[in-house]
């Protein structure tokens, strides 16, 4: 891509997650100028976007898909994305988020705010997005582009996937990165 080029519209996204993923991006260092010159960031924690855009080129996306607002996003993601990754073992596998799938979500939740809560037990209502039965990986709900495992992936493995996406490569992440 020549720097006269058109800059790639790239969006990140956190569902259900740490965002540890997001702390490994920033971790990129030096490399985020680079990248500064040949991306424009159009969604994410850091850009003031309510609603996802159309168009975007690639997405890096950190969690599982644990709630109906994460199924919504996801969904609206993959239909507005051109390559769609999963960041992070949360993302590739569901991970730490899918613990809880042993579990039948009203248990768990009354385990969490009822028992043994002293003031004002109860599970809310209301600013809650409704739980999915189980948390999953991605790849359970929308066809996925690239896995880009770790916990979180390293930010070295991270500036490579982009770089290579940018200069219109298929990422080769044969020792690059692991789970974990």
């Amino acid at each position: 891509m020549s720097a006269a080029a058109v800059k790639a519209r790239v969006a990140t996204v956190w569902l259900d997650g740490c965002s540890g993923c997001h702390m490994s991006l920033l971790d990129i260092d030096e490399a985020l100028a680079v990248l500064a010159g040949r991306i424009r960031l159009v969604f994410g924690p850091l850009v003031d976007a309510q609603e996802f855009p159309e168009e975007v080129d690639v997405t890096l996306v950190e969690g599982a898909v644990s709630s109906q607002d994460d199924l919504r996003l996801l969904q609206a993601i993959r239909q507005r994305t051109k390559l769609l990754i999963a960041l992070g073992d949360c993302a590739v596998t569901g991970n730490v988020p899918s613990m809880r799938n042993g579990l039948p979500v009203k248990k768990m939740l009354e385990s969490i705010y009822i028992q043994g809560v002293t003031t004002a037990p109860g599970v809310p209502k209301t600013g809650v997005p409704s739980l999915l039965k189980h948390a999953s990986p991605l790849h359970e709900s929308v066809r996925v582009d690239l896995h880009v495992p770790g916990c979180p992936p390293k930010p070295e493995a991270i500036a490579f996937v982009l770089k290579e996406l940018l200069d219109g490569r298929k990422p080769d992440l044969t020792g690059q990165v692991k789970f974990g």
